[in-house]
């Protein structure tokens, strides 16, 4: 669509010639407070998100009358994340009296009637695009500077065609934002789903307790306290970050490895093929079933072998079983009032586990494996609809803010 407007697309011209940008106050920790001055709460980088301000979380120091009346807070003030997630920001749909913001924050105002909407999608399109990037590279830690802010060049156009614009992104954004949290709400209810399916077909059988079901030749055990650094060569062992999917075996070529005189003092944690590893310590829950060309590798003290009798329980069956919303919370009522949340090897050992028949168990493994696949499949599908309606609405704000839509006709 070509451009209606009659300014030259060419045309930029800094922030600072239409907008003010002032910085937030520095904290004043350790500092004496003054008995004249009023504690104020105030806005923060973490408050500013893309879909406005979040206030469950605020922050108090004092302001001098003067620092109060020069920070203030008003309607259509436009709030710019200085340091953090930079170039984020939030247009103030109301005034904010007893409100100050910090120096993690610009305010930008507008002066000679220029729209500080239009200019938050400019920025949103900015950052999307990798320019706040470039801008705020050279330093350890970015900063969007008011300097920065103030001479980052934007299109020119009149205050009626920004209006325009804004009004304009203003219902398409709404709309797809809808669309957006729809398919989230939607994915928060097939998730639900997917736990109340493995749940419900795990109810109603007698239970057993973990070691109840495990070789005795080969009882359960953790692994290696000290790996030590990588070996070429060495034996590969496999930690709680190495396990990633439902009963998944780790890839062989993405495993550490310690060195064979370490792995050797610790012969009673050696895998063999078909062996299910459980993740304990603070990342626990997580279960992997050892793959073949895994036999001989061993694993970290935070994880577990588990090998299994093969007459009393199907294998798939059992990591359906460990990872059931039962096992979760028994897990959670042996943990509770924990300082720090762990699972060691004794609670794991007394989880209780359904045991049917073990031509049951191998059907209800088969009818997990089939169904949970048919929801993750809807999951990943409405994943791939937000991604693809972020990657719509970033590109919409963009062609608006550069003139590339004419937003009457678009209206």
């Amino acid at each position: 669509m070509l451009n209606p407007f009659t300014y030259d697309q060419t045309a930029l011209v800094p922030i600072g010639s239409a907008y003010t940008v002032t910085l937030g106050k520095m904290l004043d920790a350790g500092k004496v407070v003054n008995d004249s001055h009023t504690v104020l709460p105030y806005i923060r980088a973490a408050n500013i998100q893309d879909d406005g301000l979040r206030l469950t979380d605020v922050n108090e120091m004092p302001f001098s009358d003067e620092e109060a009346a020069r920070l203030d807070l008003r309607r259509d003030d436009l709030l710019v994340v200085e340091g953090g997630a930079v170039g984020t920001s939030v247009v103030l749909d109301r005034d904010m009296p007893g409100w100050s913001f910090q120096k993690t924050v610009n305010r930008v105002r507008a002066t000679g009637g220029s729209s500080t909407r239009f200019l938050g999608y400019v920025l949103r399109a900015y950052r999307d695009a990798g320019i706040i990037d470039l801008l705020c590279n050279g330093s350890t830690i970015r900063h969007l500077t008011a300097e920065k802010l103030r001479a980052l060049r934007i299109p020119s156009m009149r205050p009626s065609e920004q209006r325009a614009i804004a009004g304009y992104l203003d219902r398409e954004t709404a709309r797809i934002d809808r669309l957006i949290k729809e398919q989230q709400r939607l994915i928060r209810m097939l998730r639900a789903r997917r736990v109340a399916t493995v749940a419900g077909a795990l109810d109603g059988y007698e239970q057993t307790q973990v070691r109840r079901l495990v070789d005795l030749d080969r009882p359960m055990t953790y692994g290696i306290l000290q790996c030590g650094d990588p070996v070429a060569g060495g034996v590969v062992y496999i930690g709680p970050s190495d396990i990633r999917g439902e009963g998944e075996s780790p890839d062989r070529s993405a495993l550490r490895t310690t060195a064979p005189e370490i792995a050797s003092a610790y012969k009673r944690s050696v895998l063999n093929g078909g062996d299910v590893v459980v993740s304990i310590g603070p990342a626990y829950g997580k279960v992997a079933v050892v793959s073949d060309d895994l036999a001989g590798a061993n694993l970290t003290q935070d994880t577990v072998r588990v090998a299994l009798r093969p007459d009393l329980v199907h294998t798939r069956f059992f990591v359906w079983a460990l990872l059931s919303r039962q096992a979760a919370e028994f897990w959670d009522y042996q943990i509770m009032g924990a300082t720090f949340r762990r699972l060691n090897l004794g609670t794991l050992a007394r989880t209780p586990i359904p045991l049917p028949e073990i031509h049951e168990q191998r059907r209800i493994a088969a009818y997990l494996d089939e169904e949970t696949a048919k929801i993750d499949t809807l999951i990943a599908e409405s994943e791939r609809f937000i991604e693809l309606s972020e990657e719509r609405r970033s590109a919409l704000v963009a062609a608006a803010v550069t003139g590339q839509i004419d937003v009457r006709e678009a209206a």
